[in-house]
């Protein structure tokens, strides 16, 4: 599901869940909210097999190593959405495969999820230096808005990440996509993007370009610059199995 909607300022202070403590960590050890007082927070729900968690990242990536220094803490909280995304070593696997180097907490029954009320992928919530909700966003989107309430309660003012993608532009129009399809589609299509959700490693072939596939996960098979039709031809090689094919949007023509 892909939301364009506006971060989100709370009308009214909200105190930031705790972590459960048996909660599994990759990259630190184990973390607790309340001692992250003192500093603004950035929580962000993701999955490796989803592409629209996996189109946000680059943004995640780009906060945390621009203002980690400020006093910034990222945590990333793995929720699975597929499959092969619910097994514990498979999430540190990708979180070294995609150099997520900031702690992340493998929410396998999802205790946080629950907690937060969460609505789906990607989420993010900040929470400011007194562990209260400052900011919160459902979706892709809105990359300029969060990153302005980050300098807001840092304290600074910079220049903010360049869009990634000609979707991803302050009021781009986006065309409705494809919906998404179950298992290895091919066929006509309409959307700026076309994701596979795989499992496994091999190799896959989409309209004649062969894409390695180190492990599970979401994987671009074609991306256009602005919404386009197009038909989708997919082979899925030995050792690998599609789960899904994902559409996602496009600038408006």
């Amino acid at each position: 599901m892909y939301y364009r909607a506006r971060p989100v300022r709370p009308p009214v202070e909200i105190a930031a869940p705790p972590f459960p403590r048996d909660l599994p960590w990759v990259n630190v050890a184990p973390l607790r909210m309340d001692q992250q007082i003192g500093r603004p927070v950035l929580v962000e729900f993701w999955d490796f097999c989803r592409p629209n968690s996996m189109r946000t990242l680059p943004y995640v990536r780009e906060w945390h190593r621009r203002y980690e220094r400020d006093g910034l803490r990222v945590i990333g909280v793995h929720a699975s959405g597929f499959p092969p995304s619910a097994s514990e070593d498979a999430v540190r696997d990708a979180v070294a495969r995609l150099d997520v180097d900031w702690p992340v907490a493998i929410d396998v029954d999802y205790g946080v999820w629950e907690w937060y009320g969460n609505q789906g992928w990607p989420a993010r919530y900040l929470w400011n230096q007194r562990g209260a909700l400052f900011d919160y966003h459902y979706g892709e989107g809105a990359y300029d808005e969060t990153e302005r309430a980050i300098q807001e309660l840092l304290g600074v003012e910079r220049d903010l990440v360049s869009p990634v993608r000609p979707e991803d532009a302050p009021g781009a129009r986006l065309a409705p996509q494809t919906q998404d399809q179950e298992g290895p589609y091919s066929g006509p299509y309409a959307a700026g993007g076309v994701w596979a959700v795989l499992d496994g490693t091999g190799t896959v072939v989409a309209n004649g370009r062969s894409i390695d596939v180190p492990g599970p996960g979401a994987y671009p098979l074609i991306e256009h610059d602005r919404h386009t039709e197009g038909e989708l031809d997919l082979t899925v090689g030995a050792g690998l199995t599609c789960l899904a094919v994902c559409f996602t949007p496009g600038v408006a023509g």
